[in-house]
Order: structure tokens, then sequence, then C-alpha cells
């Protein structure tokens, strides 16, 4: 009876030290295994009750092994015996819709400016705030929609913002004049900066193999938008105007919801709340549909009550990679978006060399009121095209050489990308360039997104996803100053703006601590921290024996 009081002891102090408790399942359902944070300060049970749970514990393993049952198994090993299947599938269908329509309403931004610009007769730094008020709503909003993605769940915040963009979008077709544009547009950007969230709960469903090629081929979706975007507005802007654009850009997002019902509730979020029982009935579903099973034995849940604080993304083990992942974030959108913005501006301007014959003279750009033909809407639809090659380089690349060396390159290969358009160059030169670049920040940006979800745990995944994305709308809302105004006063000055952001942001991928290909994801930032410190005390302690 000693020797089994102080095994039980011995027990309860290594549960202790790791700050969890097992407790028997409270629900008809006997596959459930619950874990519980221990709060400090609460008093050790009696012997008596350490003898019990111990017992307990011994019972149902014996009965496991007996029966060829496995002892427990984690949401983390579902997913992966579950597999990719009909249910992923579906799932990147719906997930890609709510890409598109921020890709198309992003893209929106550069081509009905022109035609702002001529029919309010707006000054460069009124046409600049348009496309900066999206950013700043996108801004605002990212990390609170990451804040109710990790306390209420992803599913009620990704279809919350779907719909507050929707209903905001259709209203600024309607808007009369140019303060209401700035409301309107300010609204729209407020409930995008929630779409990041699509990611997080679609990183949830993913097994560790086809995670990374899974999360990058979902730009695909990001590319169709922006191509759906110039195609449109090929046909609706020479005849209807800019108002029928805004509003047929909206038709994603009606997709997204008629369909938004099936959403299913991320089983790893219901893990780490304690809905133990409706995370076991979402990966039962999920087998089902993909023709498979979920392991036997019993689904450990380990609960974390305080979730999505911005605090915990600064905890000594996540200080650094917070930093630089919010750097590489704001490093990747002022280069997309200005990219994007400077690519309509300098069609619009026509040649961009301009003023006296001397070659040695730097190129301007007039940016008078023009507003944009079929050719520039033709050599738009080329440029944007370069994010498919640039998806696919980094498909080849993102499993290979891992997550930060594809960052880096990415980031190296845009800024020798515009290095040629410093010359006085043809159009079509200009064109070639401006595709690889594009190509190039595409494709890094990307691998942001797959890095990001999986670096930080399930309690901080959408306040770390949606804080990188509110430093990206950071750089966004920066960028049409440099690409829209800027501009106008030096080429030159413009090219290294966003020639020094992408080498220093390629540094910053290059000094990331962690590599996160392979890796499986972290539930807690309790396990993350457990998971890395508990191998020494476990050593010392069987020294010790």
């Amino acid at each position: 009876m000693n020797a089994l009081k102080r095994s039980s002891q011995v027990a309860y102090k290594r549960w202790k030290d790791r700050n969890i408790s097992f407790v028997t399942p409270q629900t008809d359902d006997k596959s459930v295994l619950t874990v519980h944070e221990e709060q400090p300060g609460i008093d050790e049970p009696s012997d008596e009750g350490v003898r019990t749970i111990q017992e307990q514990v011994d019972l149902e393993d014996s009965k496991n092994r007996s029966s060829g049952i496995s002892e427990t198994f984690t949401v983390e090993e579902a997913v992966e015996a579950i597999g990719f299947g009909s249910f992923q599938w579906k799932l990147s269908m719906l997930t890609g819709v709510a890409w598109m329509a921020d890709a198309m309403e992003m893209m929106l931004l550069s081509i009905a400016t022109p035609q702002l610009r001529c029919d309010w007769r707006l000054s460069s730094w009124r046409v600049a705030f348009i496309t900066a008020i999206v950013f700043i709503g996108m801004m605002i909003s990212s990390s609170l929609w990451g804040n109710i993605s990790d306390k209420y769940g992803r599913k009620v915040c990704l279809i919350l913002c779907m719909m507050w963009t929707l209903h905001y979008g259709l209203l600024s077709a309607f808007a009369p004049v140019y303060s209401w544009i700035l409301i309107l547009r300010g609204l729209v950007g407020f409930g995008l900066g929630g779409a990041p969230q699509s990611v997080t709960l679609y990183t949830e469903f993913l097994p560790v193999k086809s995670r990374g090629i899974s999360i990058i081929l979902l730009g695909v979706f990001w590319a169709l938008g922006a191509v759906f975007e110039v195609l449109l507005a090929m046909v609706v802007m020479p005849t209807l105007g800019w108002k029928w654009l805004l509003a047929f850009s909206t038709f994603p997002l009606v997709v997204f919801a008629a369909s938004c019902c099936w959403l299913p509730e991320s089983a790893r979020f219901d893990v780490l709340r304690g809905r133990e029982d409706k995370a076991l009935d979402t990966l039962k579903y999920i087998a089902a549909v993909n023709g498979s099973s979920v392991p036997t034995g019993r689904l450990i849940v380990n609960t974390q009550t305080e979730r999505g604080r911005i605090k915990d993304l600064f905890l000594p083990e996540y200080r650094k990679t917070t930093l630089l992942v919010w750097f590489i974030w704001f490093c990747n959108a002022f280069s997309y978006y200005g990219l994007v913005l400077l690519t309509t501006e300098m069609f619009q301007a026509g040649s961009p060399c301009s003023g006296s014959g001397n070659s040695n003279s730097e190129p301007r750009c007039s940016l008078e009121c023009n507003d944009l033909t079929f050719p520039d809407y033709l050599d738009l639809l080329w440029t944007t095209l370069a994010e498919f090659p640039g998806i696919l380089v980094t498909l080849w690349m993102i499993d290979r050489i891992g997550r930060r060396k594809s960052m880096a390159i990415c980031f190296v290969l845009f800024s020798v990308s515009i290095l040629p358009l410093y010359a006085c160059t043809q159009r079509t030169v200009l064109i070639v360039f401006i595709f690889i670049a594009r190509a190039c920040i595409t494709g890094g940006w990307q691998v942001a997104y797959v890095y990001t979800p999986e670096i930080f745990p399930t309690a901080t995944r959408a306040i770390g996803i949606g804080t990188g994305s509110g430093m990206a709308r950071v750089g966004a809302l920066i960028t049409p100053f440099i690409a829209q105004v800027l501009l106008k006063s030096s080429v030159y000055l413009t090219l290294s703006v966003y020639l020094i952001c992408c080498l220093l942001g390629a540094v910053a991928s290059w000094f990331l601590p962690m590599e996160t290909t392979g890796r499986s994801l972290q539930e807690s930032t309790q396990s993350t921290m457990e998971q890395k410190n508990m191998e020494r005390p476990h050593d010392s302690e069987t020294t010790s024996n």
C-alpha cells in the first residue's frame, strides 16, 4: 500500500509540473478524455484522491491494451489518420471563394481610381486616400477579427466579416460623392480585415504533408479573383462605369453567403474550448466524407480559457518570431499593392520617358486625367496572370528548401526584377519585368500565409494571423502615397523604396528562428512551452532514479 501511495504521489507530481490533470469523462461518450488547465493556488488532492485517479487510468489502460485499442489520440493524430479527401476539397472551394472576394475588392482599387480621378477631378493625394482608407479599415479590424476567431470560433468570425463586406460593398456602389466613397470603402476594408481567418480555419483541417501545398494552392483563388476583376472591368468600365463594377465585384461574397451554412467549426478550436463532443462529431463527419475513420481510443482535450491574447505573442518563445513575421507581412503587402498600383499608374501615364531628350534625365510620370484604355486593361491582365507562375514556383520550393528560404528568395528576386524599371524602357520590357516581379512577391506572400499559422499554437493562431495581417495593412496603407504620389515626383526614388524594403524582408525571412516544414500544429501556449521544456526535467528525474 505504501509503495502504491508513493507511486501515486510521483505520478501526480509529474502531472502537476506539467500543469494539467487527467479527468475521467463526464459524458456518455466514452471516447473522450479531457485534459484541463489547472489554476495555480488550488490545493493538491488527498492521497486517496490521487490513488483513485491512478487506479482509474490504470484500469482504462489495461482495458485498452487487452482489446487492442490505442490508449488516446489527439486532434492532430485524428486529422493525420483521416487524411486529405473530399472534405478538404469542399473546404478549399468555400474558403477559396472568400479569397476571390478579397482579391477582387483589392484589385478594383487600382482599376476604379483612374476613372474617379477624372469624374470628380481629384488630386493625386485624394486618389491615394481612396485606396488608403480601405487599408485603414483593414488595419483597425485585423486584430479584432483575430481575437473574435480565437475566442468565439473561426466559423463565426469568417461568416460575420464576409457578410459585413457584402453589405457595405453593395452600398459603396451607390456613393454619390467623394466623402461617401471614403466612408463606405473604409467599412468594406473593416470587413476584409477578417478574410485571412479563412486560412486559419483551412489550416486546422489539413494533414502535415499536404498543408504547405494546399495553402499555396489556395492562392490560386486569389489569382483567379484578380484576373476575373480585370476581365470584368474590361466589359463594365467602358459602358456602365465604376459604380456597376463595385456592385458586380461582390458576386463571390453572394456565393459565400449562399454556401456558408455548410461551413464547419474547427475541431481544434472546439477541443481548446472544451467542446469535446462537438469536436469528435466534426472529426467523425470528416472521416465519413473522406471514406476513412477516426482513430480508436479516447480523444484528449486540452482546454485553455485564455485565448486570443496579443500579449501571448510576446512570450519569450515567440517574441522574436512575432516581430519578424510582422515585418515580413508588412514588406509583402507594401510591395505587392505598391506594384499593383504602380502598374496602372505607369500604364495610364503612357511612356515613362518624358521631358527633354537627355538620356541621363530621370523618367517621370505625368499622371494626368486619362481613363484606362483597352490596351491598358490587356496589359494589366498579363501582369495579373503573373500570379499563377509565382504560385507554381512556390509550390516547387516550399517543401524542398523550406518556408524561410522560400520567402527570402522571393524577396530577393522581386528586388532584382524591378532594377530594369530604372531605365527608360519600352512598354513591352516594362510589362515583362513587372510580370516577373509580381510573380515573385505573390509567391513570397503565399509562403507567409503558410508559415504564420504553422508557427503559432491554436490558442493564438488567429490573433497571430490577424496581427500579421494588420501589419500588412500598415504597409498597404503607406504604399499608395509612394506608388501614386511620390511616383509623380521621382520614379527612381519610388523604385528605390520598394527595392530596399524587399531586401530587408529577405533578411528578416532568413533570420526567422524556426523552420516549420513537417512540423505538427501546436494546440495551446502551455502545451508548446511544455513541449520545449519537458525533456530536461524528465531526463534529470530519470537520472536521479
